[in-house]
């Protein structure tokens, strides 16, 4: 027998492999079928079943630590990607579904009102996106002095919080930014509106305050509009604005609202050719607007790893006996452009909450 390889009693595979296949179905029977976003924030039971084998677990027997995500705009659909990796990594370890709670419309008193209720429940863990510099340290300090491990995800601000998951939002703004005066769409003079839904927010303001500095250096005029928090807004306000100023040149966005509202009013409107756009994040129309030319690109932050992360991470403290300390993770800076758009629209994947389906696609043929 050639040096390396081993032999495999054909008994025993024959056995495990049996195993397998029951334990695989067992899992799958178990997986149940995600369609409406209101489906998504749904719990999915009491017991979460695991894709491990029974007699070699993932980890050792644990108590099913319950967690919390405080979101800011909790049935916005930029975070249907981030409650799969939630639910994804709930079950792979083996834990119920931590809980979505917090705003729809970015109040923060209410996110500060769930994550004094979850703490109230001694919950073993809690993930909050911190969009205010201020007002979460109490909550944040109270929670760590109960011994409960607290990370922020999506936005974050100074705060006693254990690690940052997600973009590095002023890095990325100033990119997008780059990317835009490199294209040669927008000369000195020419007028871009800064779309973002909530100004001052945590998550959002960075990419308007990492951008500003890189548009005045080329000579842009530049205008902050505020779209607002609810999508069905941020449609009807981004429209006027254009008709208002309809000698703009470019509308640059950074959240995921606003850019399907620039998108949709670029198509609405046959702007393309005429009025240059960026998205943020990857909408179905904000992708097929960059297909179409509609769009210069988007930007992928990657919301899946925002759910499935800091439940890892809030899963490993408690297990280590706080040992393994949560730690920051920048979830990426991926541009979207036409050349690479294709990928997207054609794999309807919960990874990017385009799909419900828990499909495993073949690795691209290259990387980039």
């Amino acid at each position: 027998m050639p040096k390396g390889q081993f032999e495999v009693d054909p008994k025993k595979y024959d056995a495990s492999r049996r195993r397998f296949l029951r334990n695989v179905g067992m899992a799958a029977a178990s997986v149940p079928f995600l369609g409406t976003f209101t489906d998504v924030l749904t719990e999915r039971g009491a017991a979460a079943q695991t894709f491990h084998d029974s007699n070699n677990p993932l980890f050792a027997s644990h108590p099913k630590y319950r967690f919390t995500f405080v979101n800011h705009v909790t049935t916005n659909t930029f975070f249907t990607a981030t409650i799969y990796g939630i639910q994804d990594a709930a079950r792979l370890l083996g834990i119920p579904t931590p809980q979505w709670t917090g705003s729809q419309n970015s109040i923060v008193s209410e996110m500060v009102t769930a994550m004094d209720t979850a703490i109230a429940a001694s919950v073993q863990g809690i993930a909050v996106a911190l969009i205010d510099p201020v007002a979460f340290n109490t909550p944040t300090n109270n929670a760590l002095s109960k011994g409960i491990p607290v990370v922020s995800y999506n936005a974050d601000e100074p705060n006693n919080r254990m690690a940052y998951i997600g973009q590095n939002n002023v890095t990325a703004g100033a990119a997008a930014a780059e990317r835009i005066v490199n294209s040669g769409l927008v000369h000195k003079g020419d007028l871009v509106g800064m779309i973002i839904a909530t100004p001052g927010s945590g998550n959002i303001q960075p990419r308007i305050d990492g951008a500003k500095p890189i548009f005045q250096k080329a000579g842009y005029q530049t205008v902050e509009v505020a779209g607002g928090a609810a999508q069905t807004a941020e449609l009807a306000a981004v429209e006027a604005w254009y008709l208002g100023h309809k000698n703009v040149k470019f509308m640059y966005t950074v959240d995921s609202g606003d850019s399907i509202a620039v998108a949709t009013t670029i198509q609405k409107h046959h702007l393309q050719g005429k009025v240059g756009g960026s998205g943020w994040d990857v909408g179905i129309p904000v992708l097929q607007q960059v297909q179409s030319g509609g769009l210069l690109f988007s930007i992928d932050q990657q919301a899946y790893l925002q759910g499935f992360i800091p439940t890892v991470q809030l899963f490993l403290y408690n297990i280590s006996a706080g040992l393994m300390k949560p730690c920051d993770t920048d979830t990426g800076l991926g541009y979207v452009t036409k050349a690479t758009v294709g990928a997207y629209l054609q794999h309807k994947t919960r990874f990017e909450g385009s799909g419900s389906a828990e499909t495993a696609f073949a690795p691209p043929k290259k990387i980039g």
